[in-house]
């Protein structure tokens, strides 16, 4: 992990693991990035809602805390590919856990 991020990380490791995939759009882009590579364009259809700014900064953010990686291609128009890491694809479990609460929670109203 970069210097300038595990020195700003909490000492609570739940609350390092919320600091990174806190925001909404950064779990839905996990669930979708799980399944494999996605450009651009297929993430902000997927994602509903979310706009082209917030998903942007979203990716860079996750770029940054090396979830995911990040492929330019030079062609015209550019094509960008988002794959997660192997350290993103370490929270398959955790998301696994939280789609079965939400469903478990659902079954219960």
């Amino acid at each position: 992990m970069l210097p300038e991020i595990s020195d700003a990380l909490p000492a609570c490791p739940v609350e390092t693991t919320l600091t990174l995939i806190s925001d909404k759009w950064k779990v839905l882009i996990l669930r979708d990035l799980l399944t494999g590579t996605k450009r651009f364009g297929e993430l902000k259809k997927s994602l509903n809602g979310v706009s082209q700014k917030v998903l942007t900064s979203q990716l860079r953010q996750m770029e940054a805390s090396g979830l995911l990686t990040r492929k330019v291609y030079a062609e015209v128009p550019p094509r960008v590919e988002y794959t997660l890491t192997e350290l993103g694809y370490s929270l398959q479990p955790v998301l696994e856990a939280m789609r079965d609460w939400g469903e478990a929670y659902k079954k219960r109203c």
